[in-house]
């Protein structure tokens, strides 16, 4: 299957197919050619993908491999290695047998009994047996048999299809080579595919019509066979799993794709497929991929925010900490196995550079917008200045009136922009020069008055100064709020995340050691006491396996969470030190403030 959203897969594979199973799964108008000819009619590994018939907004993967053991291959390796291949790739393997099921069907499923050495597990370099874990991931198996023509009978008992499979499962005793060779296929079987069961098809039509499958009418098929039919479509529908990759991770569409390269890459140079390698390219492939889409959803909100600059810093940060939320969410749904946090720590670093980037824009946007606000209130001020109307008599206190008046309106119209104080202060420095001029050639005032109104207007600068700074020092205290905040987020989301790995690894751990406990209560039942002790001993293995592979993955989570602590701690103490700044700033001009002398 795969949901559209994101992509997870759920792959039905068909081995040898007929091509009526097909047709009948898909539901839809056949396409490829069937084989009514002893000429195999698929070459290779046919994919394509239909909407599930169940399951909205999810689509089934189907795979139709050649018929194994065609005789003009010439390459015994080459069914191996399709076999192998459709292990791999999907969530539910049909392997396809014509007549019944009796020893030498079961010997010529002989790829079984290669899959150990032609998958590995982990990509350590010891030549160790990791075949235990397989039942991690491994598919669960059908068995079709088509043109079933004999009763199923057990001891003259009717059976059921299942009990059928596990009859022709069924070891036998003894130590013999030959009852070795007889045992290891059937072995090999029940031990990789644990969840497996069996349908058998009887003939689907008249013999006459059978060269021309491909176009038959329902009508002209068996009731029989339909019945059964109908029974199968509904297992693969209901009774399929999603496509899962080691320690539970779920197989989407795009991973589907790029496991599909790796594997046939690997193969085609002559190596073995490991799934921990597979896991390791997928993971870089794929969080890579969520870093992008993460910084986009962020990126795209912000810019649609941008279009209403300037704003409150505290809108800006509001919107800043929701959309950062949803990158987080955006990554985190998309990632997997950032072990070290690496990709994680990227995306937060490009969201903080995207930030401090739509500040600076909002910023300019704020000084544009006071410094046009002043040039508007200012303007019959100019027009005075160019009139001479404050060169006068008592000009300098209907200049200082006049100043008074703008700085009021100026404050009552800009009080929430983020550089009204800033640009406040620069527009008062520059009139300054204005008023020393006015003040100095004002022959109404004496010298004393004169000094007294100078030392005045320096308080009031210093005053605006320092209301400046502590506007900066006030949303430098907002930023690290934000960041705070941000950062309590992403640490949420991570144990989230955490746990939801943990227990699909504990989850994926527990069913194959159910599934291990029913195979060995299974040898016991049956007399096969020295089997089952000796599974005894690889369920101890396996557990301690478990066990460690467990820790490890709680130890990186740890790590991960110092090391996404250390990065926020960094960032507060780059801001601590502005922070600091700032307050001696503001400290050292209230000392200067309250050494000027105002009468």
């Amino acid at each position: 299957m795969l949901d559209r959203s994101y992509g997870s897969s759920w792959d039905v594979d068909l081995l040898d197919s007929s091509g009526l199973l097909v047709k009948c799964v898909r539901g839809i108008s056949w396409r490829f050619p069937l084989g009514s000819t002893i000429e195999s009619q698929t070459k290779g590994i046919w994919m394509w993908c239909v909407d599930h018939p169940t399951k909205a907004g999810t689509t089934l993967v189907l795979l139709d491999t050649e018929g194994l053991g065609d005789v003009d291959k010439g390459d015994s390796k080459h069914d191996t290695n399709i076999f192998c291949l459709a292990v791999l790739l999907s969530s539910t393997l049909v392997y396809n047998s014509r007549g019944t099921i009796n020893n030498r069907a079961v010997e010529e499923l002989q790829y079984v009994t290669e899959l150990t050495e032609c998958i590995k597990v982990k990509s350590s370099d010891e030549e160790t047996n990791d075949s235990c874990e397989f039942v991690k991931f491994f598919p669960s198996f059908i068995w079709a048999v088509r043109d079933f023509t004999l009763e199923r009978k057990i001891d003259g008992k009717d059976a059921t299809e299942d009990e059928y499979l596990e009859f022709a499962l069924k070891l036998k005793h003894g130590k013999s080579k030959k009852v070795m060779e007889y045992n290891f296929p059937r072995e090999c079987i029940q031990k990789f595919f644990p969840s497996r069961t069996c349908f058998t098809f009887p003939f689907p039509t008249a013999p006459k019509n059978v060269s021309r499958l491909d176009s038959l009418d329902p009508a002209d098929l068996s009731s029989d066979f339909l019945e059964v039919t109908d029974r199968f479509c509904k297992f693969v529908f209901h009774k399929s799993h999603v496509k899962k990759l080691k320690d539970g991770i779920t197989v989407t569409g795009r991973v589907l794709g790029h496991l599909a390269k790796t594997y046939v890459d690997t193969i085609a140079s002559g190596a073995v497929p490991c799934l921990e390698n597979a896991v390791i390219a997928m993971a870089m492939i794929e969080n890579e991929a969520a870093v992008k889409e993460g910084l986009e959803v962020y990126q795209s909100g912000m810019e649609k925010m941008k279009d209403s600059f300037p704003l409150e810093l505290k809108k800006v940060s509001s919107k800043h900490q929701r959309l950062s939320k949803m990158a987080t969410q955006t990554f985190m749904k998309r990632s997997f196995r950032d072990t070290d946090g690496k990709y994680l720590k990227s995306l937060e670093e490009n969201i903080n550079k995207l930030f401090d980037g739509y500040l600076c824009q909002n910023e300019q946007a704020s000084k544009r917008r006071c410094e046009d606000l002043l040039s508007s209130l200012s303007e019959p001020m100019m027009e005075n200045l160019k009139q001479g109307s404050y060169a006068k008599p008592g000009g300098y206190d209907l200049f200082f009136k006049d100043l008074e008046d703008i700085v009021k309106n100026y404050n009552s119209q800009a009080n929430k922009e983020v550089k009204a104080e800033e640009v406040l202060e620069e527009f008062l420095k520059q009139k300054s020069v204005d008023s020393k001029a006015i003040l100095q050639a004002d022959k109404k005032l004496t010298e004393k008055e004169k000094q007294i109104k100078e030392e005045r207007e320096k308080a009031a600068l210093l005053q605006q100064e320092i209301k400046a700074t502590e506007e900066k020092l006030r949303q430098l205290e907002e930023k690290m709020e934000a960041e705070r905040q941000s950062n309590e987020e992403r640490m949420r989301q991570m144990k989230v995340k955490m746990d939801e790995e943990l227990r699909l690894q504990r989850e994926e751990a527990e069913r194959a050691m159910d599934s291990k406990l029913r195979e060995q209560a299974d040898l016991l039942e049956k007399g096969f006491k020295d089997m089952a002790d000796r599974m005894s001993q690889e369920m101890e293995e396996f557990k301690r396996q478990n066990s460690e592979a467990e820790s490890n993955r709680a130890r990186e989570f740890a790590e991960m969470f110092k090391n996404i602590f250390k990065t926020h701690e960094q960032t507060i103490a780059m801001m601590m030190q502005q922070h600091k700044e700032q307050i001696e700033a503001i400290h050292k001009m209230n000392a200067r403030s309250s050494g000027c002398f105002i009468m």
